[in-house]
Order: structure tokens, then sequence, then C-alpha cells
């Protein structure tokens, strides 16, 4: 059974950086489609960005517009665990941030992706 932990969230100044770890375990990561979302309570899962299983795909990454140009997804395949590099923070990115996974298919709706890390807490306050 794939297992999904997400690491690396805190409380943060904004402007300044932070690094999300998900470490995958029971499954390689070569075998999925990853994505990060984000919630903020009372408000639906909103995703972030998504990265293909596939290393030749010319458009492997996609990202929101509200993020583009300041996060990063990215994957360590021998660390198995996929990133989320996030700079130049901002009070709206205040949220719990979730990692996800499917089998490949390159979505941006969560009810999409059938697996789900439990979540880390990003706070970013001055």
């Amino acid at each position: 059974q794939m297992q999904l932990v997400e690491s690396g969230g805190g409380l943060v100044q904004p402007g300044t950086s932070l690094t999300l770890s998900c470490a995958v375990s029971g499954r390689a990561v070569t075998s999925f489609a990853w994505a990060w979302f984000r919630q903020i309570p009372g408000r639906e899962r909103e995703f972030v960005a998504r990265i293909s299983r596939y290393s030749t795909t010319p458009s492997r990454t996609a990202y929101s517009d509200i993020v583009k140009g300041r996060f990063t997804i990215s994957i360590d395949n021998p660390k198995n665990t996929v990133y989320l590099r996030m700079n130049s923070l901002e009070l709206e990115d205040t949220a719990v941030y979730y990692c996800a996974a499917n089998y490949g298919a390159f979505e941006t709706a969560a009810n999409r992706y059938p697996f789900w890390g439990r979540g880390t807490q990003v706070t970013v306050s001055s």
C-alpha cells in the first residue's frame, strides 16, 4: 500500500522561500503522476502544480496561474520523493498543502487523484 507523507511546512515571512517534501513509500514515484494541492478552511482544495510521470513529455510540469513563476514541482527518483519549492511566498499562500498521485493522468481536479497525503501547514505571516 502506497503512503505519502508531506513535510517541510512552517511559519515563514512574506518574500521568503520554503521547500515541501512528499516522501513516498510502497510504490515507486515513477509509476504515477504527481500534484500538489492546497486548502484553506472553508474552501475547496485548490490545484497548485503537477508533474507527469514521463520525463520526455514536452510540458512535463504545469502550474496554477497564482503560483506560476514562484513555485517549482520536481521529483527525485532515487529518493522516491516529490518536492514543491516555493519562492517569494505571499500571505495568500497560507494553507495546508497536500501531495497527491494518480496513474498518469495529467489533471488539475482533486477528484482525479486517488492517493493523498495528510498535508503540511504553511503559514505566511509578517
